[in-house]
C-alpha cells in the first residue's frame, strides 16, 4: 500500500504545529529604560524561556525609614557602596529573625544608589538554575546589578540549591563583575536542621567535629562572604519604630503617646514585636484617626 506523499507532508506539518504551540514565543530583550529593578519570569508550559520583566511600581522605602538596625544598614551599605563605585565586593547573606527589615534594606540601597547605576533582579528560588543565563543578560552593562532572592531555604536535593552554590564558588565560570547576590533568610544555614544531624558529630581532643551533613548545609552559606545577622526588637526599640511611623503618616507627638497602649496589644495578638509589625499598626491607627477626624469636620 502506497503512502499519499501529500497526506504525510500535511500529517508532519500538522505535529510541527502542535509541537510548536507547546513552545514558549522567544522571551523580549530586556528593557533597561524602563524601571530600576526587574523580575525574572518563566513562560509557557515547559517553562523553558526567560525574560526579565521591569517592575513598574518600585517599592520607595528609605533607609531612613528603617529604625533599630542602624548597624546592619551601615554593613550592607558599606558593601554596596563598594561594588556601586565597581571596588571588590561581597555577596550578601541576610539571615535572623522575621519582619526586622532584612528585604528592606535591599530595597532602600535600590532607591539611594539607582542614580549611581545600581539596579535590582528579584529571582525566585526555584529559578535559580537560570543564573548564568541571566549572568549572560547583564554582563555587558554598565549597570551594577544585585540579584535578590527574598526568603531563601532549600529542602534536601533541591536543584536551585545547587544552581546556587555552584554561582557563588565552585564552577569554573564566575557570575560577572557587575553582578552580586543579595539574600535573605530566617535560616542563617538556609537549610532545615534536625536533631538526628547532631549525632554525627564527632569529639576529638576535646574539639568539635561536626557530621558530614551539618557540613554540607553550612557550606553553602559559607559561601556568601557577607553575613549579617537580625534580630528581633526589645520593647522600646518596637514603640520607636511604632512613633517613627505614626509621625511619617502625620500624627502628632500626642497621638503618638496615646497610641503605645494599643501598638503592645496590637503586637501581642500577633506574637512579634517587628518593624513590620509597628508599620502595621502604624497604618492602621493613623488611618483610623484620619477617618474620624474627617467624620468630625462633616
Amino acid at each position: 500500500m502506497k503512502t499519499d506523499p501529500d497526506a504525510l507532508l500535511a500529517r508532519a506539518e500538522a505535529l510541527i504545529d502542535k509541537l510548536q504551540a507547546l513552545l514558549p514565543p522567544l522571551p523580549p530583550a530586556p528593557d533597561w529604560e524602563a524601571s530600576i529593578a526587574f523580575r525574572w519570569r518563566k513562560a509557557g508550559p515547559l517553562n523553558l524561556a526567560g525574560w526579565l520583566q521591569p517592575v513598574r511600581h518600585v517599592h520607595r522605602i528609605r533607609l531612613a525609614d528603617l529604625q533599630g538596625i542602624d548597624g546592619q544598614i551601615r554593613k550592607v551599605e558599606q558593601n554596596t557602596r563598594q561594588f556601586v563605585q565597581c571596588k571588590p565586593a561581597n555577596n550578601v547573606l541576610l539571615t535572623g529573625a522575621r519582619g526586622t527589615g532584612k528585604s528592606s534594606i535591599i530595597k532602600g540601597l535600590l532607591n539611594k544608589y539607582a542614580r549611581d547605576g545600581l539596579r535590582l533582579i528579584e529571582i525566585e528560588k526555584r529559578d535559580l538554575m537560570d543564573l548564568p543565563a541571566i549572568t549572560d543578560l547583564v554582563a555587558d552593562r554598565k549597570e551594577r546589578f544585585m540579584l535578590f532572592c527574598d526568603d531563601l531555604s532549600f529542602e534536601a536535593a533541591e536543584a536551585g540549591y545547587v544552581a546556587l552554590k555552584v554561582a557563588l564558588d565552585g564552577s569554573i565560570s564566575s557570575t560577572s563583575e557587575n553582578l552580586l547576590i543579595y539574600a535573605t533568610s530566617n535560616r542563617r544555614h538556609l537549610m532545615p536542621e534536625y536533631m538526628q544531624e547532631n549525632l554525627e558529630t564527632k569529639y576529638v581532643n576535646d574539639e568539635i567535629h561536626p557530621g558530614e551533613t551539618v557540613e554540607e548545609k553550612i557550606s553553602l552559606s559559607e559561601r556568601f562572604g557577607l553575613w549579617v545577622s537580625f534580630y528581633p526588637f526589645d520593647q522600646d526599640e518596637y514603640l520607636a519604630i511604632v512613633v517613627h511611623w505614626l509621625k511619617a503618616f502625620g500624627c502628632s507627638d500626642k497621638d503618638a503617646d496615646e497610641a503605645r497602649h494599643e501598638a503592645l496589644q496590637w503586637a501581642l495578638l500577633r506574637g512579634s514585636r517587628s518593624g513590620r509589625v509597628a508599620y502595621q499598626f502604624a497604618r492602621d491607627w493613623a488611618g483610623k484617626q484620619a477617618t474620624r477626624a474627617s467624620r468630625g469636620k462633616r
